[in-house]
């Protein structure tokens, strides 16, 4: 893997009513427009990628169709409520492709970044909805060997 792009989801609705599964929240509207966002930034700065992992959660799901339409997905439920060594289990799984973009979820997306650019993922700094951290490998996937590249959130 040269490049891995890690996208939190943009803003979703607050946790609704009891015993509705906390994967079917939506994005909102705000939410809509922040993905679209990351999406024209992806393409104003040329941004090609070989895979895109996703959640199976609908924001996850939302943010992906409207911030990234080169590929289709590939839905992993390991992404969602993911720990660190889950993330790069995964990510390790798919080291062969060259460009990688994952949609997921805090805490485990923040804690990836500084993982793989600190080695060590207590030291994270946070990421906001629709956030993305563009990190870029010289050598084999590492903990601390990336390289960030960008780091980008959505105009508020």
């Amino acid at each position: 893997m040269r490049e891995l792009i890690l996208l939190r989801h943009a803003e979703a609705t607050p946790h609704g009513k009891e015993g509705k599964d906390d994967r079917e929240r939506k994005l909102t509207e705000h939410g809509k427009s922040e993905a679209r966002a990351a999406g024209q930034w992806l393409a104003e700065h040329k941004v090609t990628y070989d895979r895109v992992l996703c959640s199976p959660s609908e924001r996850t799901r939302e943010t992906a169709a409207l911030a990234l339409g080169q590929i289709e997905p590939s839905y992993e439920d390991s992404i969602y409520d993911a720990t660190v060594g889950d993330l790069y289990d995964l990510l390790d799984k798919h080291a062969g492709d060259e460009r990688v973009v994952l949609v997921g979820h805090n805490p485990g997306i923040e804690q990836l970044v500084a993982f793989l650019v600190e080695g060590r993922s207590e030291d994270y700094r946070g990421m906001p909805p629709a956030g993305m951290a563009r990190l870029v490998f010289d050598g084999p996937l590492e903990p601390g060997k990336a390289k960030l590249e960008t780091f980008w959130s959505p105009p508020n």
